[in-house]
């Protein structure tokens, strides 16, 4: 029961998977069949059958797909035996990207069934790239003008590679605007009786202007010296034309010299800036500085200025506060004094609380607080300075570049007279001797600062030493710590009296504080009262010409959105003239070549009338009637002679399968023969080795 449910479980299993199977095969079947009847059509004229083709080797067919490629984009065309598999799978690939196909299997199982040329790969492709080969040799067309390049970045700050990164772009942008023109003349058809009328309107046109031309030419020629006039007027006319051309040659030139001067200019000015830049100072000091440099900028925008800001905020919600606040009281003030007190007496509980615990951890923690503190207090106050300096030296940079433009107003030639450069150069002598005294000290300073943090690293190993000998003492004598219990006691005692001396001055401080409060307040408070009562009336002002704002700002929107409106209709009726004249100048171009062609076309035919009725034979050979007539007569003889030998192969067609079919029978027998002869040979070598096996030989 067991085994047949187990059968029962996979029999429809098995029935899905052959349905699934067939129809794949199916889906293969058709596709094979439309692949081959298109490779068997026009341009490839391939002779395949759905065997012979399905029976195609693996580069064969990948050589297939390729010169269906190559009718599609004619670069692609590449004998693939030349080509390296990789090299031959990253440009189909390439190929593919480009024509936008989408392949159903993974990228990975795709480019590996494409190297080595599988079925299940290759037909989807085929049939794909053969059903829609039109669009997508238009689309290669176009890939081959519009495929942006990926300047990098740092490639674009060159100049010469951004405007020419800008150009192509533009280039690329006119050439999809010409494209779109010329499918519009492609789509654009003209009906041929318009054609007809604008032909004959033209003729007309040309037989008045010969006409009107011989009469000019009767006229001119009763007057004297009239060859040399016109000889005269086309010179002139050519002059004209050189000098136009000239004037357009000068006007070119002068773009293009003043736009070199312009390149010049800012290549002489980025030159002095690094020039200025890099005097006295070598690339790893630049370096340096511009990682000062960075450290200092991070340091104000990260740490300094939104502690600054976040301060600024704080006081103007505390003055905005006050501002809102109404008029305070003497028992307001003293509800306030009140509080300072409580909050001050708790914090010298809580002070007092922890003196009491004494924990040596807090007390070394509290030291490097301390220090932290210090370095952020420095820290700052260097950021403040810097933040002073940069602010001078700008002030500075401006009256220094406002003196530079008046002095060159002003002023030609040296600012600075013979004895001010004497003067400058005393000194700067003195100043470098001075620098070099300077720089001495200062190595003296150093050398000592290292003998005596080298003397610090000793004593302080030294006294590891000796502490470490005290405590293996006193835990010898049964009095471990007591050394180090000892030196804590005295800390806490000092700092429990600088604590205490501290409090007397924080008491005293806060009282003088809290008095100067009260004064400060009362002083803001006078100050304060007449600038409250104008800003009640400005405060009403400000409301009123905020409405006032609100509705002409309603107003300009609505006028601005109607001659919006009215400016996309006007260009919307321009665009649509501006193609309306090109098509028309199209048009004009159009009728213009077919006009030229049958000017053309009409001196042919008055020349093959003129050799016809010319009564010189060799004038009359070269007529296009008497050639094409005894072309017609050759063929028709070379037509004549293929009849007849046509029939002869007809009539021996026959025969001569026949004697082919007896020839291939002869060729079988003489096979056959060859087998049998080569089979009793065998035999008989065979029947030889046994024969020697068998026998007996008798030894001495």
């Amino acid at each position: 029961l067991h085994d047949n449910r187990r059968g029962f479980g996979i029999f429809p299993f098995r029935i899905f998977h052959n349905i699934r199977q067939h129809s794949s095969d199916l889906r293969m079947s058709e596709q094979l069949k439309y692949i081959v009847e298109e490779l068997n059509k026009e341009p490839f004229k391939k002779s395949y059958n759905l065997i012979t083709f399905d029976s195609l080797q693996q580069l064969q067919l990948l050589q297939v797909l390729n010169d269906v490629f190559s009718e599609v984009d004619t670069k692609q065309k590449i004998d693939i035996r030349e080509e390296v598999p990789e090299n031959m799978a990253v440009r189909m690939i390439n190929f593919l990207r480009v024509l936008k196909y989408k392949p159903t299997t993974d990228a990975s199982v795709f480019r590996q069934g494409l190297v080595s040329g599988e079925k299940h790969v290759i037909y989807p492709i085929l049939q794909w790239v053969l059903q829609k080969s039109p669009e997508l040799k238009k689309r290669a067309y176009l890939a081959r003008f519009l495929m942006k390049i990926d300047v990098p970045k740092e490639f674009l700050q060159d100049e010469q590679v951004s405007e020419t990164s800008d150009q192509y772009e533009e280039l690329v942008e006119q050439f999809k605007e010409f494209h779109k023109d010329a499918e519009k003349l492609r789509n654009s058809t003209f009906s041929t009786s318009d054609i007809r009328k604008d032909i004959a309107h033209m003729d007309e046109e040309k037989e008045q202007l010969v006409k009107r031309i011989e009469r000019l030419k009767k006229k001119a020629e009763s007057v004297t010296g009239s060859e040399r006039m016109l000889e005269v007027a086309r010179n002139l006319r050519r002059e004209k034309e050189r000098e136009g051309k000239v004037a357009q040659q000068k006007l070119e030139q002068k773009s293009q010299l003043l736009y070199a001067e312009q390149r010049l200019n800012r290549s002489q000015q980025q030159v002095k800036d690094l020039k200025q830049s890099t005097v006295g100072s070598s690339a790893e000091g630049l370096i340096k500085r511009l990682e000062e440099e960075y450290k200092v900028n991070t340091y104000l925008c990260q740490d300094k200025l939104p502690k600054e800001i976040d301060q600024k905020k704080k006081s103007m919600q505390d003055l905005q506060r006050v501002v809102n606040e109404p008029a305070m009281s003497h028992h307001d003030l003293k509800e306030l004094q009140a509080q300072i007190q409580t909050l001050n007496t708790e914090v010298n509980s809580l002070i007092e609380k922890k003196m009491v615990r004494g924990n040596p951890i807090d007390g070394k923690v509290s030291l490097f607080k301390q220090q932290a503190s210090i370095i952020a207090h420095k820290k700052e106050a260097t950021a403040e300075q810097v933040r002073d300096v940069r602010e001078e030296m700008a002030a500075i940079e401006q009256e220094f570049n406002q003196k530079k433009d008046l002095c060159k107003e002003t002023m030609v030639g040296e600012t600075l007279s013979g004895d001010e450069f004497k003067r400058y150069i005393n000194k700067l002598r003195t100043k470098n001797a001075t620098y070099k005294k300077k720089r001495h000290e200062l190595s003296e300073v150093r050398a000592e600062y290292g003998v005596l943090s080298r003397t610090e690293e000793i004593l302080k190993h030294r006294m590891e030493s000796v502490q470490h000998y005290l405590s293996e003492i006193e835990s010898r004598k049964g009095i471990a710590g007591f050394h180090s219990t000892q030196e804590e006691l005295e800390k806490v005692s000092a700092l429990k009296s600088e604590i205490d001396e501290k409090k007397g001055k924080t008491l005293n401080d806060m009282s003088e504080m809290v008095n100067l409060l009260y004064s400060k307040i009362a002083e803001h408070k006078q100050l304060l009262a007449p600038l409250i009562k104008e800003l009640r009336p400005l405060r009403q002002n400000v409301q009123e010409m905020s409405q006032d704002y609100e509705n002409k700002k309603l107003t300009y929107e609505t006028t601005l959105a109607g001659l919006e409106t009215n400016r996309s209709k006007l260009e919307q009726d321009v665009k649509i003239l501006r193609e309306e004249c090109a098509s028309e100048e199209g048009r004009y171009h159009y009728i213009n070549c077919m006009k030229k062609i049958i000017d053309a076309r009409d001196e042919s035919v008055k020349n093959e009338m003129k050799a016809y009725v010319s009564s010189d034979p060799q004038e009359k050979k070269k007529a296009l009637r008497d050639v094409y007539t005894k072309k017609i007569q050759e063929q028709e003889n070379l037509g004549k002679a293929l009849r007849e030998k046509q029939k002869t192969v007809r009539e021996s067609h026959n025969i001569e399968l026949k004697q082919m079919k007896m020839w291939g029978d002869l060729e079988l027998l003489m096979k056959c023969k060859i087998d049998c002869f080569e089979r009793d040979r065998q035999q008989a070598a065979m029947f030889n080795e046994n024969e020697e096996e068998d026998r007996l030989v008798i030894g001495n």
